[in-house]
């Protein structure tokens, strides 16, 4: 009898569970509720009511299981089963019809009849993958580097749309066992807004656009906060072992039935003419939508033709983005202020009256040097256009003469740095001028600043506000002296707006960052001209921090796209006594100032020496290193009589025309594979 009674509750949690999540699908995904809010609450509720009583009905799948309660300590990281790719991008109509071109030529002309394209809508959100298995939500992931990233699961849970289970809207369509679905997270324009007031009533900072505020929320820690904000998505890509659709449009009808959300701005295109004229309807009418949009993005339908004209290492060659023009806006110059960066270049910036452009509000603009305030002749007191250059860093384009006021002078060269007053120094051959006083206030907060920041150490909750308040109280005079803040925790309590949790969480991301790779140290230190890409291949080169600091012009020289710029900076970054004792002291406190070793597993190109050019279709040059060196091999940066094999791929240059004049083996992407092994 007991357990007919329970078999009765299970049926009812069952049946309410199938009801909310039909409620959710038709309320979210198809913006059409078929139920009142009032209903709708309570049967959320008897569910949440039962599910409490009887716990051994619990569901992780559950409706009521969207927000969970667990903090998030870190986000581990999640190799992807098929590569993120990043796409190209087009920005006008004459690289979009040579990106048709380009297809054409891969395809017969029998293939070229059958081509179609599909157009959609490109979100201005953040990537995301998410894995079903027996059509439940498992695990989702961002994009990270393309090749890993990082768990997001909980919050991704927290997003309404997306379907915990997946509903089956067309009972005649077979749920795969497994599956993989991307997409695109993003905030709509009116609920970020509404996001933005309910921080300002708080006292909290507002945020500055949709995007930015979704990438921040994704990887917040906590769950139930994610769950308050406005998150949606949209769905547009299906992986699977099982699938057998012939076209790209077919997977999105799938995952469409399936009761994920897809975005109905997408269309079969017959020619390219037919994607430039959807590509201009949307340009045109993307102010109309209710989230930010910044371009088109084209695929190849036949999945067959897809796999046929391949990709290259980091991007399909079958898709491309048609990125739209950047809106432009006209607004008064107020005036020219003088900013003090990092390495002590001194640069203009126009303060502007504040205007709306592309989803945030912009006041400043940057003016880049004095030579460009000559070109476009810019004057305090002018009307200026500007414009968002990749829709990201606000610029003056082009000044309106006719509006300009009378009397008005070309702005000049502050003759003293505008924080410390030191005299500035202008470089031969150099645009730029700079403040040489190395501890002029400006330039320390700008090196950490630079140094704490997602590029380079990415110490989270170790901002530019933060990082003013403890320059100015004397807690931070170098990099290497964030490492020391844990003996100040009294004092940085008793700074404005810090609690015992903010501290404790400031203190354990210091903590947490002593793990950074060497290159992000080697990037962060903040070497000048030394960016990300050339700290990566000087890491991959040099393997320690004392390895460079020992080397000579002619030898960092030695490696890939290093020029004399670079070279003599460094030289002089490591000749500097104050950067030596910061790196000492960097060291001393447990930061990794060497690459990590690579395990050999095989012998079987021991005494080889590799040069690598070109790009590779099938991986990565950096996997490609990986793969010599676990065979016991070495890869070296330019071609010598010492090498015994170049491995060429697309592009090949100049290293490529040397090993041919020096008779040195020359391997094509499937021979080295063949020669490394694949199992690796």
């Amino acid at each position: 009898m007991l357990k007919a009674r329970m078999t009765e509750i299970e049926k009812k949690i069952t049946g309410l569970r199938d009801k909310i999540r039909k409620y959710n699908y038709h309320y979210y995904v198809k913006t059409d509720p078929i139920v009142s809010d009032f209903e709708y609450d309570k049967i959320y509720t008897e569910l949440l009511e039962l599910e409490n009583k009887y716990p051994e009905y619990s569901n992780s799948e559950s409706p009521t299981q969207r927000i969970g309660s667990d903090l998030t300590k870190s986000f581990p990281t999640v190799q992807h089963t098929v590569p993120m790719l990043s796409l190209s991008n087009t920005y006008n109509e004459e690289e979009l019809l040579a990106f048709d071109k380009r297809i054409r030529k891969e395809l017969t002309s029998d293939e070229q009849s059958k081509l179609r394209y599909v157009a959609e809508l490109k979100i201005d959100g953040v990537s995301v993958s998410i894995t079903y298995v027996n059509g439940k939500l498992f695990r989702a992931a961002t994009r990270g580097d393309g090749i890993q990233g990082e768990e997001i699961t909980a919050n991704v849970k927290t997003i309404r749309s997306l379907p915990l289970q997946v509903l089956n809207t067309d009972e005649g369509v077979n749920i795969f066992s497994e599956f993989e679905v991307r997409g695109e997270i993003f905030m709509d324009v009116k609920g970020f807004k509404k996001l933005n007031e309910a921080r300002e009533a708080a006292g909290e900072m507002v945020f500055k656009n949709p995007r930015n505020s979704t990438a921040g929320t994704v990887k917040l820690q906590d769950p139930r906060i994610v769950a308050g904000r406005p998150l949606d998505i949209y769905l547009y890509y299906l992986i699977s072992p099982e699938s057998n659709f012939d076209h790209h449009s077919d997977n999105l009808n799938y995952i469409g039935n399936l009761g994920f959300k897809v975005n109905p701005h997408n269309q079969v295109c017959s020619d390219i003419n037919e994607v430039l004229n959807f590509c201009r309807l949307w340009e045109k009418k993307r102010h109309e939508l209710s989230y930010e949009i910044d371009g088109v993005v084209v695929k190849v339908d036949n999945i067959a033709f897809q796999e046929k004209i391949g990709s290259i290492a980091k991007s399909p060659r079958w898709a491309a983005a048609f990125k739209f023009k950047a809106e432009r806006k006209s607004t008064l110059l107020n005036r020219i202020i003088w900013q003090v960066g990092r390495t002590g270049a001194v640069t203009p910036v126009a303060e502007l009256e504040p205007i709306l452009l592309a989803g945030s509000t912009v006041s400043r603009a940057t003016l880049h040097n004095m030579d460009e305030i000559i070109r476009k002749d810019i004057r305090e007191g002018d009307t200026v256009f500007v414009e968002k250059g990749g829709d990201v860093i606000p610029k003056i384009v082009e000044v309106n003469l006719e509006l300009r006021p009378e009397k008005s002078t070309t702005p000049e060269f502050p003759d003293l740095c505008p924080v410390c007053n030191t005299k500035l120094y202008k470089p031969e051959n150099e645009v730029a001028i700079y403040c040489e006083n190395t501890e002029c206030n400006a330039q320390v907060k700008g090196r950490i600043i630079h140094f704490a920041s997602r590029g380079a150490m990415d110490i989270e909750g170790l901002g530019e506000a933060i990082i003013d308040q403890l320059v100015d109280l004397g807690y931070l005079v170098t990099i290497a002296d964030i490492y020391t803040l844990r003996r100040h925790k009294e004092a940085l309590l008793e700074l404005d707006r810090f609690g015992e949790k903010k501290v404790d969480n400031l203190l354990g991301a210091i903590e947490e960052s002593k793990n950074r790779i060497f290159e992000k140290v080697l990037f962060g230190i903040g070497i000048r001209y030394v960016g990300a890409g050339a700290a990566a291949k000087i890491a991959d080169h040099f393997l320690s921090m004392e390895n460079l600091s020992s080397a000579a012009v002619d030898d960092i020289e030695e490696v890939s796209e290093v020029g004399p710029s670079i070279s003599s900076s460094i030289v002089r970054f490591f000749e500097n006594e104050n950067n030596l004792q910061i790196i000492a002291a960097l060291r001393d406190a447990g930061l990794r100032l060497e690459k990590a070793k690579t395990v050999v597993s095989s012998n079987k190109l021991v005494g080889k020496t590799f040069v690598l050019t070109g790009t590779l279709n099938s991986m990565t040059r950096e996997r490609a290193k990986e793969l010599v060196l676990k065979n016991g091999g070495k890869v070296v940066s330019s071609v010598s009589k010492k090498t015994d094999f170049v491995v060429a791929g697309e592009n090949a240059g100049s290293k490529y025309d040397k090993a041919k004049k020096l008779r040195i083996a020359i391997l094509e992407e499937e021979q080295f594979i063949n020669m490394v092994g694949q199992s690796l």
